[in-house]
C-alpha cells in the first residue's frame, strides 16, 4: 500500500512539474498560436541547410510547443531528440537577446547553425541582425545565454 501511494505521489509531482514547465515555455517562447518558428520545419534547418515551411498536418508537440514539419521523416527525426532541434532563446532574435535581453521577432529565413544549435534573427528594413551577430558572436552569445536564463527561470 505504501509503495503505491509513493508511486502516485511521484507521478503527481512529475505531472505538476511538467505542466508548470510546459506553461512557462509557452509563455516565454516566440509562438504564433503555440506554433514555433512561424511554422517552419526545425529539422530542415539542419538537414537541408535552409528554411522550409512545415505543414500543420505534420505537427508534433514538445513540452507545450508545437512544431510543424515538411516531411514525416523530419517529424520522426525531431521526436527522437527534440531539444537538439529547438531554436535557441525560445525562437527570439539571438542578436537582440544578446545585445539587450529583449524578445524581438524574427525572420525564420534568417538563421545560423553553430555548434549544432539553431539561432534565428530579425531581418527587415535593412536591419539584418545576423550580420550584426557575426561581428561579435562570442560576446553576444555569452550575453544572450545569460539573458535567456533569466527569462526561463
Amino acid at each position: 500500500m505504501k509503495k503505491s501511494v509513493i508511486i502516485l505521489f511521484v507521478a503527481l509531482i512529475t505531472t505538476a512539474t511538467f505542466a508548470q514547465s510546459s506553461a512557462k515555455r509557452t509563455s516565454e517562447f516566440n509562438l504564433e498560436k503555440k506554433v514555433a518558428l512561424q511554422g517552419y520545419d526545425p529539422v530542415a534547418y539542419f538537414t537541408q541547410k535552409k528554411a522550409v515551411k512545415g505543414k500543420s498536418n505534420l505537427a508534433a508537440t514538445y513540452e507545450g510547443v508545437i512544431y510543424n514539419f515538411s516531411s514525416q521523416t523530419n517529424k520522426e527525426t525531431f521526436l527522437k531528440n527534440p531539444s537538439s532541434y529547438e531554436p535557441q532563446y525560445g525562437g527570439w532574435c539571438a542578436y537582440a537577446m544578446g545585445s539587450s535581453g529583449e524578445k524581438v521577432e524574427i525572420d525564420p529565413e534568417t538563421f545560423k547553425i553553430n555548434d549544432g544549435k539553431l539561432y534565428v534573427f530579425y531581418n527587415a528594413y535593412f536591419n539584418n541582425r545576423l550580420k550584426s551577430w557575426n561581428k561579435d558572436e562570442a560576446n553576444l552569445k555569452k550575453k544572450a545565454d545569460a539573458n535567456w536564463k533569466k527569462n526561463i527561470n
